[in-house]
C-alpha cells in the first residue's frame, strides 16, 4: 500500500498511553511488515525459538512505528500475561486429559472398537473418524505418535496401502488441530478476536466433518496412486495390554472412554445453545454458563477422567499423579509461544495497525474471511507453523471482528485456522514427523501428506465461506 491510497484513512494509534499522539499510516504499514519479517527471518534462518522470534519481533514492530520502547514493553507485556492467562491454563487441561487418555489405554479402546468393526471398503473413512476422535483433545504431535502404531498394524492387516490407511487418519487429526479448540491456535483465535467459544467449536465441527472427508479418504484415493510406499516394520505385533509393574491392568471401556472425551465439548455446547436459546436470568443458563466455560469445562473433564479412565484402567493414585507430572513438561514451549503470540498481536493493536487493515478492508471490498485465510496462508509457508501462523493473523485482524456478529466473528476464527494448516513443507516439524514415519522420500511425503494438508486448508476455506453465506 502506498502513501497517495491513505489519505482517507484517518487512523488513531491505540497505544497504552490514552493521549497518546497519532501515528502516521505510512510507518504503520511498514512497522507491521518488518515486524513478520524479523519473526519469520528469525524462525526460518536463524533457527530462533519462535517465543524469541515473537517477542523481538514485537519491539521491532514498536521502534519503526515509533512508540517509545516503555510503552512497546507495556503492550507486550500485557498481551503475553492475559493470552497465558485465558489459553495457556486450557493448553495445560487439555494435555493432562490428553496424557490421562493415553495412559489408561482409553485411546487405544476408541482406536481398536472402531477399526476393528469396519471393512475393508469402509476402513478410511473408519481412520478418518479415529483421527478426528483422538485429535479432538491432544495436541497433533501426541495424536500423531500415538496414531503411528496403529496405522501400520491396520495398513499390515489389512492389506491396504499405508497412504490410504494413514492419510485419512491424519486428515482427521489436522483438521481438529486448525479448526476445533481446545488446540491452542483454535484458542489463541477466540481469545484474540473475541468470539464465542461454543458457537466456533459447533461451527469448527460443521466445517471439519466435510473437509476431513475431502481431504482424508477421497483424497487419499488419489495419493495411493501416486506414491507407493511399503509399510514399514515398525510395531509388528500388538503391544500387550498389561503393562509393567501393574499399573495398568485393563482398559476403560469405550462408552466410558468416548463420555470422557466428549465431556467437555458437551459442557461447552450447552453453553453455546443456552446463550441462544435461554433468557439472562434464567437458573439453567446460569448454571450452563459457569459449567460451560473453557476453564471448567475442561477442568471437570480432568476430574471425571480420574475416575473414568485413570480407575477405568486401574491405575492409583501413584500412576494417576505420575500421569499428570508427565503431561506439563511437553507443552511449556507451546505455552510459551501462545503467549508471546499475544504479546506481539498486543503490540500491532496497540500501533492502530489491526484498525489502518480494518478500515482498508472495509473499503476495499475484499472478502474478510478470505483475507482471513490468506494472511495465515503466507504466515503459514514462511514459518512452517500452524500456531504461529494463526496467532500472528489474528493479531492482524483482530480489530476487524468488533463491527461482526457472533457468528461471522467465529467464521473468522475458522478461516484463520483453515489457512493456518496449508501446504507443510520442509520447515514444518510435522513434515519431518510424516516423512520419518512413514518411510517416504522428500518428494513422496510432499505428494502424500503436503497436498493433503493443502486438501484440507482450501476445502475448509470453501465451506467457511458456504457457511458465510447463511451465518
Amino acid at each position: 500500500m502506498t502513501t497517495d491510497l491513505l489519505p482517507t484513512l484517518h487512523l488513531l494509534a491505540a497505544s497504552p498511553a490514552a493521549d497518546a499522539p497519532a501515528i502516521p499510516a505510512a510507518r504503520l504499514v511498514p512497522a507491521a511488515l518488518i515486524g513478520i519479517a524479523v519473526i519469520v527471518l528469525l524462525i526460518t534462518k536463524f533457527k530462533l525459538h519462535p517465543f524469541l522470534g515473537l517477542t523481538i519481533g514485537s519491539l521491532a514492530v514498536g521502534a519503526v512505528a515509533g512508540v517509545a520502547m516503555s510503552d512497546v514493553i507495556d503492550s507486550y507485556t500485557k498481551g503475553f500475561g492475559s493470552t497465558a492467562a485465558s489459553v495457556g491454563t486450557l493448553i495445560a487441561l487439555g494435555a493432562m486429559f490428553g496424557k490421562l487418555l493415553v495412559d489408561s489405554g482409553g485411546a487405544d479402546e476408541i482406536v481398536d472398537t472402531i477399526v476393528g468393526r469396519s471393512s475393508a471398503r469402509t476402513l478410511p473413512w473408519a481412520m478418518a473418524g479415529v483421527g478426528a476422535l483422538i485429535g479432538l483433545p491432544m495436541f497433533f504431535e501426541i495424536g500423531l505418535v500415538l496414531l503411528m502404531p496403529v496405522i501400520f498394524l491396520v495398513a499390515r492387516r489389512s492389506g491396504l496401502s499405508i497412504i490410504k490407511v494413514g492419510i485419512p487418519a491424519l486428515a482427521g487429526l489436522s483438521a481438529m488441530h486448525g479448526l476445533v479448540p481446545p488446540h491452542p491456535g483454535p484458542l489463541v483465535a477466540i481469545d484474540a478476536l473475541k468470539a464465542n467459544l461454543g458457537i466456533t467449536l459447533g461451527l469448527g465441527v460443521l466445517v471439519a466433518v466435510p473437509t476431513v472427508a475431502i481431504a482424508g479418504p477421497l483424497f487419499a484415493r488419489f495419493a495411493g496412486r501416486w506414491v507407493d510406499a511399503a509399510t514399514p516394520e515398525l510395531y509388528s505385533t500388538p503391544e500387550d495390554e498389561e503393562r509393567e509393574g501393574g499399573k495398568l491392568v485393563r482398559r476403560p471401556s469405550f462408552g466410558v472412554t468416548l463420555f470422557a472425551v466428549l465431556t467437555p465439548v458437551v459442557l461447552m455446547m450447552g453453553k453455546a445453545l443456552a446463550d441462544i436459546f435461554a433468557a439472562d436470568g434464567n437458573a439453567v443458563r446460569t448454571v450452563l454458563d459457569f459449567l460451560g466455560t473453557p476453564l471448567v469445562a475442561l477442568l471437570i473433564a480432568v476430574i471425571v477422567g480420574f475416575f473414568t479412565l485413570g480407575r477405568g484402567a486401574g491405575m492409583g493414585t501413584r500412576a494417576l499423579a505420575t500421569s499428570m507430572e508427565k503431561s506439563l513438561p511437553p507443552i511449556a514451549g507451546i505455552i510459551l509461544i501462545v503467549a508471546a503470540g499475544g504479546g506481539f498481536k498486543q503490540t500491532l493493536v496497540d500501533t492502530g495497525i489491526g484498525k489502518l487493515v480494518a478500515q482498508w478492508v472495509e473499503g476495499s471490498g475484499i472478502s474478510v474471511l478470505l483475507l482471513a485465510w490468506v494472511v495465515a496462508v503466507l504466515i503459514r509457508l514462511a514459518t512452517g507453523s500452524a500456531t504461529v501462523a494463526t496467532v500472528t493473523a489474528s493479531g492482524i485482524l483482530a480489530p476487524l471482528a468488533a463491527g461482526m456478529s457472533t457468528g461471522e466473528v467465529s467464521l473468522l476464527v475458522l478461516a484463520i485456522g483453515a489457512g493456518s494448516v496449508f501446504f507443510s513443507h520442509v520447515n514444518d516439524a510435522g513434515f519431518w514427523l510424516v516423512k520419518e514415519y512413514f518411510g517416504l522420500s522428500v518428494g513422496q511425503t510432499i505428494k502424500s501428506w503436503s497436498l493433503m494438508e493443502t486438501v484440507l486448508s482450501v476445502t475448509g476455506l470453501v465451506f467457511v465461506l458456504v457457511l458465510g453465506l447463511v451465518v
